[in-house]
């Protein structure tokens, strides 16, 4: 079982700051890929940015530039500092991640969301 647990929505007015966390726990041995997601209201969710063991990162076109998606292996934890927001931007944010797990089994795991808001 593996669980990820997001922390730093909110509400910030347009041009302002956040920054997402996700921890994951559980009977991991290895994460793969980290991605952050986001998803608004009769839309499909759709992928935001993605980093790779490794370090590589790739950004949807909307928020290259803006979006900056960093990980700790040690922490099992995958970070979004997100810039210059934009009303646009409001959204639900779940993290996901690729894990291997103790079983051993690789498996995707979801956090439960976390609510980010622009709006003056």
């Amino acid at each position: 079982q593996v669980q990820l647990v997001e922390s730093g929505g909110g509400l910030v007015q347009p041009g302002g700051s956040l920054s997402l966390s996700c921890a994951a726990s559980g009977r991991i041995v290895r994460i793969v890929d980290m991605d952050w997601y986001r998803q608004t209201p009769g839309k499909q969710r759709e992928l935001v940015a993605s980093i790779s063991r490794g370090g590589i990162t790739n950004y949807s076109d909307s928020v290259k530039g803006r979006f900056t998606i960093s990980r700790d292996n040690a922490k099992n934890t995958v970070y979004l500092q997100m810039n210059n927001l934009k009303s646009e931007d409001t959204a639900v944010y779940y993290c996901r991640a690729q894990v291997v797990t103790a079983l051993p089994a690789m498996v995707d795991a979801w956090g439960q969301g976390t609510q980010v808001t622009v709006s003056s």
